[in-house]
Order: structure tokens, then C-alpha cells, then sequence
């Protein structure tokens, strides 16, 4: 076979290919031919059971005690605190750090704080009123500010981890806030090829993208008259998806009270959708990237919101990230079309609703 004809037989759907991912610089290898492959690995137990609205041995719920001594108020709606054991310590410590040879080390000064969405302990954001997911995002707007004028801190991260799999200590819904003097690795990263492209071309990488993900229509899932939720061209995790702002908003500080409601309607949809894929409350980890807060003008950063669920197959089935993707680069089974294609089908009805 000549080289014409290898190219004219490709088929993305059947053939393993790699695709680039513009916001880190990185290629991922995508193997759609091993989708059916059988498995006889590890199988995870599935993570549903009923849980109260109040529970008395939660340390997150209204009321109760922390394990730290301090006890929550009957709070009502969404509830933040200093976490009782951050990652990072607020006390500035006089030190230059080390640089010697191989041996580079600072200290690190930054506050972590954990955000209830609701005083309910089993209403997750999928199951949300639209309204009372918007009051959370009000919240991360008001953190984002606050944490963000202090002179100290550069970054603050937004994230939640859902579901024991990702590693979540608490079932009562809830989210974080890592707040730091440096600028972590990955978002300096994605600043950096944001602001190539920038420098580049005079207009924003993800507004460039968003629309030809709209002019394509293969994997979009949901959009609004603000946001657009789809599954990237480079996603690595079988239903990774992203929420991106239509306008080039730079931080949260930007955002109407009409696009704080639009993203908490597409928040919702989308939950919901993760949920309705193999019945059970839909384990992810997911974190908004904005600009940081270091006082510098960043017009390169475009609002994005990335979603990372492991299940693969249904919901005993998870990706693994191990052998070739921690020594090579990153690898994935369906293609990101195949998996938008699902997610577009699943109904907005949650459903322990129907």
C-alpha cells in the first residue's frame, strides 16, 4: 500500500491517532480500536446508597462539630471555612528557600478553605435548584476577590472533588479553595500557551476554538446564551468535558448576574447528564481556571471550567492512568466524538426524578 492509500483509509473512528492539546502543549494518544476489549481488572463497587439530609457524625453539617474542636453554625444554604487541614499555611515563614545545583526549594504561603454547597448533606449540584447553585457561584466570586487582594496570593484554585473514587473524604457536597503565593504548575502552563497564542494572532485561543467547536458540531453538548459545555478534541479522560464562556472573560470578577445564572444552569445540566450516564451520582474532579490574582494584566485568560470523570464503561469500570500514560503521554480508549455523542443523548431529567 503507498502512502495515498494509507492516508485516503484512515478512519479516526477505527485508527489510533494522536491529537494535540493547545492549552498544555501536550499530544494524547487516542486507541479506539481497544474500546471492546475485555476486561477482567479492577472493578470498583458502586458508590450510591441514600443518604439523610442531616447527619449527626458529619463534620460538615450545620451545627455539627468539627475535628478540630470548632463547631458549624446552623447555617443555612452555602457555608465556607478555613480548612482544619489545609495544605497550605497563611504564616509567613522568613526563609529565601534553597537553590543549589539540583536542589531548588521556597516555602509555600497560601490559605485553603472548604466551601459547603448547601446545609443538605445529600443534595449534590445536579440536584440543585439553578438558583441555589448561582448562590455558590456568588461565593466563589466573593473568595475569588477576597482571597485574591490579599498582597500574598497569586492563584486561587476553585475545584471539587466528587465521589470516593476522586479521593473525596466527605459525602456532603461541598468544593475547595486552595489559595497560594505561586502560580501552580499547570495553570502557568496554560497561561503560557494562552498568551503565544495571543501574542500571535491578536484574539483569544478559546474564543477561536469555541467557534469552530460550534462550526463543527461533533461535540458539543449543551450550550446557552452564554456558555458552551462540550468534550474537547484532546480530552484524555473517556467523558471529559469543558465549560467555556462565549465572552472572553478573564476571572469571575467579570461576570454578569445573567452569566452567573447561565453557568449555573449548564452546571446543573451537566451534572445531570453525568449522573443519568450509568444511574448513580457521577464521580468527577473538576476546577475552574481563570486568571491569577498577582496583580499583573493577564488579557490572554479566557474563563474555563474542565470536568474529569474516570468511569470508562459503567460504573464499576474506571480509566486508569498508569504504565504508558505516566512514562509516555496520556491515552484514551472511545474517541471524544463517540463520547459527546453519549452525552448529548442523555436526557436533563435526573434520574432518581423519573
Amino acid at each position: 500500500m503507498n502512502t495515498q492509500e494509507m492516508k485516503s483509509s484512515f478512519d479516526q473512528k477505527k485508527h489510533p491517532h494522536r491529537r494535540y492539546n493547545p492549552l498544555l502543549d501536550e499530544w494524547i494518544l487516542v486507541s479506539p480500536q481497544r474500546a471492546n476489549r475485555p476486561w477482567q481488572g479492577q472493578t470498583e463497587k458502586r458508590e450510591e446508597k441514600t443518604l439523610p439530609e442531616h447527619d449527626e457524625n458529619c463534620y460538615l453539617c450545620s451545627g455539627n462539630l468539627r475535628v478540630n474542636g470548632d463547631r458549624n453554625p446552623e447555617y443555612k444554604g452555602v457555608y465556607v471555612f478555613n480548612n482544619d487541614f489545609g495544605s497550605l499555611m497563611k504564616e509567613e515563614v522568613k526563609s529565601s528557600g534553597i537553590s543549589s545545583g539540583f536542589f531548588s526549594l521556597h516555602p509555600e504561603r497560601g490559605i485553603n478553605r472548604v466551601i459547603c454547597f448547601s446545609e443538605n448533606h445529600s443534595l449534590t449540584l445536579p440536584e440543585m435548584e439553578t438558583g441555589d447553585i448561582k448562590k455558590v457561584i456568588d461565593v466563589w466570586q466573593q473568595q475569588y476577590e477576597e482571597l485574591g487582594n490579599l498582597d500574598y496570593i497569586n492563584h486561587v484554585q476553585i475545584f471539587e472533588n466528587k465521589g470516593q473514587m476522586m479521593g473525596c473524604s466527605n459525602p456532603h457536597p461541598h468544593g475547595q479553595i486552595w489559595a497560594q503565593s505561586s502560580i501552580p504548575s499547570i495553570v502557568s502552563k496554560t497561561q503560557d500557551n494562552l498568551k503565544k497564542y495571543a501574542d500571535k494572532n491578536g484574539r483569544s485561543l478559546l474564543e477561536d476554538y469555541v467557534k469552530q467547536e460550534l462550526e463543527a458540531d461533533e461535540r458539543i453538548i449543551l450550550e446557552n446564551e452564554d456558555f458552551v459545555a462540550f468534550v474537547p478534541f484532546w480530552a484524555v479522560w473517556p467523558y471529559e468535558t469543558m465549560i467555556v464562556s462565549k465572552r472572553k472573560i478573564e476571572n469571575l470578577l467579570q461576570f454578569s448576574e445573567a452569566e452567573k445564572l447561565s453557568l449555573a444552569s449548564i452546571i446543573k445540566d451537566l451534572t445531570t447528564k453525568y449522573d443519568n450516564l450509568f444511574e448513580i451520582p457521577f464521580p468527577y474532579s473538576a476546577g475552574i481556571h481563570q486568571s491569577p490574582t498577582d496583580g499583573e494584566p493577564h488579557p490572554e485568560w479566557h474563563f474555563h471550567m474542565h470536568f474529569y470523570p474516570p468511569l470508562l464503561r459503567n460504573a464499576e469500570v474506571k480509566k486508569f492512568m498508569v504504565g504508558y500514560e505516566m512514562l509516555a503521554e496520556p491515552q484514551r480508549d472511545i474517541t471524544p466524538e463517540q463520547s459527546a455523542e453519549v452525552l448529548k443523548g442523555l436526557s436533563l431529567v435526573h434520574y432518581k426524578s423519573k
